[in-house]
């Protein structure tokens, strides 16, 4: 994280002073992010140094602690800044000059959200969760409106800012009424508090105000439906990032606030509500949808309400479950927007320059022009929609598992009902690719179009990520059972 920083301020200086051409100010910032993945996984590599972090280790007076966890959890954060910032190259996937010009703030606008991402998960204090939400937020802000010249995206980025503005305005007043209750702000010091007193209802309440602010920015259910415009109007390289990065960050401290005032039974309550409402709206909201990035944003949601319900079951499986669930939705989901980038570069007569592929029916006999593209957008798909061999099975059992294994059976029926029902809707996009047939009077797909090989590799290894896990599913299991285990026992 220091390192990240400083680095942040030394191309900050280089972006103002240096005539650096935005594709390479993008790959410099790739190359950083991965750099700062290895210097988070180097400590983890080394079994002498695990014990020292397992139990956490406070840094800068205590506003941030680093556990195996959090360490963990910036390794896959950076991992996943650095697939974001391929869509920085879109500018060289265009044919005869189409295609999103790529601005040199992008990337630095990403390494800022990737920071604010990496010291969210590592608070272990109020304020310094609150600077770390505002630091991640501001940053999304402007990428929403980096395009100023589209109307779309300015008035899409305006809404996302207020909403933005109203959940941090909850979160900051249910930190207010935790400090004036307890007069503490640490979180060690609020589970000690919680743990041997009795739970006051203004504690009760500010927590709830938290909470509420949070399930806004990673809009669950009730407090969604903003959002699949807002996704809708901004460009699809910035709905990429919108989806993903900000969310995968909230999610955590989610379960780390879960874990703190364990307790709460109206904590556990809203999650739960939420979680069940987000599946249910989400997958129903899905089935009538003819705009792809529309049918996405819904697709997050009802996603969203399978890692609340991980979340919520406080047991071992249940944090396993939310683990890997995340693991694998975030990586089929940057899987789906780069080919979705890719093939709505290669479009003839895209929608427009800023989201060239807005609509199902523009996929339409993608596979006979694309087949490599086609079946890798297919792998994902299925994933996303739980069907076997794919991860996403696999994720979605071990969530369902766990919600048994709690004793909320007809919460199970319902998750079981409605992962039908979120299947039949990524069916419908795959049937679009495969079986429509294209109408030549259309003319819409160019026979002439070119991806970069970094962008091509970088889809590839993620679909066969997708598709070896079932070969091998020890390596990353065992991992998050032992990051599960060391988190039980400290």
């Amino acid at each position: 994280m220091v390192i990240l920083s400083i680095s942040i301020m030394i191309l900050s200086i280089a972006f103002s002073s240096l005539r650096i051409t935005a594709i390479y100010f993008n790959r410099i910032a790739t190359i950083l992010l991965l750099y700062s993945g290895v210097l988070a996984y180097h400590p983890l590599s080394s079994t002498s140094d695990i014990g020292l972090v397992g139990s956490g280790v406070g840094v800068f007076g205590g506003l941030f602690q680093v556990t195996t966890i959090t360490q963990s959890m910036d390794v896959f954060i950076y991992l996943v800044g650095a697939l974001v910032l391929q869509f920085g190259e879109n500018s060289t996937l265009m044919s005869k000059g189409k295609g999103l010009p790529v601005n040199a703030e992008y990337p630095l606008i990403v390494l800022f959200t990737v920071l604010g991402m990496s010291s969210l998960i590592s608070s272990s204090d109020l304020v310094s969760m609150f600077l770390s939400i505002e630091l991640q937020s501001f940053a999304v802000y402007i990428l929403a409106t980096i395009y100023r010249e589209s109307e779309s995206a300015t008035s899409a980025g305006l809404r996302y800012f207020l909403l933005g503005s109203l959940s941090s305005a909850l979160i900051l007043l249910g930190s207010s009424l935790l400090y004036g209750f307890t007069g503490l702000t640490s979180f060690e010091g609020l589970y000690m508090f919680c743990s041997t007193t009795s739970t006051n209802h203004f504690i009760e309440v500010g927590v709830l105000l938290i909470a509420i602010g949070l399930l806004f920015k990673v809009s669950a259910a009730p407090f969604h439906f903003p959002f699949p415009g807002i996704y809708n109007g901004v460009p699809t390289i910035v709905t990429a990032l919108l989806s993903n990065l900000p969310k995968l960050s909230v999610l955590i401290l989610l379960w780390e606030l879960h874990q703190i005032f364990h307790d709460s039974t109206r904590l556990s309550t809203l999650l739960l509500f939420s979680g069940l409402l987000s599946l249910v709206l989400g997958s129903l909201s899905a089935l009538s949808q003819a705009n792809i990035k529309k049918l996405l944003a819904y697709s997050s949601i009802s996603n969203v309400g399978f890692l609340l319900l991980a979340l919520s079951m406080d047991s071992e499986i249940g944090v396993e479950s939310f683990f890997l669930y995340l693991i694998q939705y975030t990586l089929s989901s940057v899987n789906v927007f780069l080919i979705l980038t890719a093939m709505g570069n290669l479009l003839l007569y895209p929608v427009s320059k800023y989201s060239p592929l807005v609509f199902i029916n523009q996929l339409r006999g993608m596979f006979l022009h694309y087949p490599l593209l086609s079946i890798s957008l297919t792998i994902t798909l299925f994933s996303l929609a739980g069907i076997p061999p794919f991860i996403g099975f696999f994720a979605k059992l071990m969530v369902l598992l766990s919600i048994l294994s709690s004793g909320y059976f007809f919460v199970a029926f319902i998750v079981i009902i409605f992962s039908v029902v979120i299947a039949s809707y990524y069916l419908k996009i795959i049937r679009t690719i495969h079986f429509d047939t294209f109408n030549t009077t259309d003319d819409n797909v160019e026979e002439e179009g070119r991806i970069l090989p970094i962008f091509s590799m970088t889809i590839a290894c993620l679909t066969l990520f997708l598709v070896l896990f079932f070969f091998n599913p020890s390596i990353l299991l065992n991992s998050l059972h032992l990051l599960t285990l060391t988190y039980f026992t400290c």
